[in-house]
Formats: structure tokens, sequence, C-alpha cells
């Protein structure tokens, strides 16, 4: 893969998708600590989107060169280059809404796992852009959170 060529994108890559393996075994291992990793993951990603889309949007462009799927490439050298800002800033809410159903409950919590589910799949087609496999992996372990009975808040213990 021409991306691996570029050494950031290679360990960023590794990184990610021993991330994810960590998060699937956490999934199945302790919903709490996952519910809190996958909150902390989508808090930062919020806050890190919201920031670049600000500084410098540019640099989302680069996901183009990265994704396998033709129509992803001419979506973000299309559209999307045109109106990063809105685009990249809505996601950015998104994910912070998905952070805080992780520390809830009951309907908010499956509504903000579901909504993570169909975000990682979506970006999948990003390829190393997205550290693919990672998000497919992520995506189960939230499958698990999703159907899991644990209907208490983060910070509550089952009884």
């Amino acid at each position: 893969m021409k991306a691996f060529e570029n050494h950031v994108y290679l360990i960023g890559y590794v990184i990610s998708n021993v991330i994810a393996v960590a998060m699937l075994w956490a999934a199945l291992k302790n919903i709490r600590l996952v519910r809190l990793l996958f909150f902390m993951l989508f808090a930062w990603a919020s806050w890190t989107n919201a920031t670049i889309a600000a500084n410098r949007p540019e640099v989302y462009l680069e996901y183009a060169d990265l994704t396998f799927i033709e129509s992803y490439r001419n979506f973000i050298q299309g559209w999307f280059s045109e109106h990063i800002e809105l685009t990249v800033g809505f996601v950015a809410f998104c994910q912070a809404l998905i952070a805080v159903a992780m520390v809830l409950r009951g309907h908010m919590l499956r509504i903000g796992a579901i909504g993570a589910i169909i975000f990682l799949l979506a970006i999948m087609p990003l390829g190393v852009g997205s550290g693919f496999p990672t998000t497919l992996i992520m995506a189960v372990a939230m499958f698990i959170v999703l159907k899991s009975k644990n209907e208490n808040y983060l910070w509550k213990k089952s009884a």
C-alpha cells in the first residue's frame, strides 16, 4: 500500500489496530471499561476534529489519497472540499454526542452505540486513514456494548 511508505501512517496504523483489539477484548471482559474507553476515544476525536477543522481544514483532503473507494475519493475532492468546516464540525458534534451517550444508560446509550457503529462502518473505506480494520473491530466492540445488559450509568456498578 502506498500509504505505508509514510512511516507516520504505518505507526498510527499499528497503534490504532492494537487499541482496537484491546477495546474488543475489554468489551468481552468489562463493559464499563470499554464504555469508558469509547467515551475517551469519541471525546478526543470530537475535540481533535473540531480543532483541526477550524485551524487547518485542508488536512482532511489528504484522505482522498488513502481511500480505496472511488466514490469516497470523488466526494472528498468534490463537495466535501468546499464544505470541510461544516461537515467536519457536524461530525465532531456527533462524536461529542456519542461520547456523552457512553456515560448514560438505557435508550441514550443505545442510540449512541448505534450512531457509533454507523460512524465506524462509514469511515472504513478511508483505508489507512481510518486504520482499517480498526473501525470494523471497534464496531464489533460497540455492538457488544449495544447488546449488553448493563443498564446503569457508567459511574454506577451493576447490582
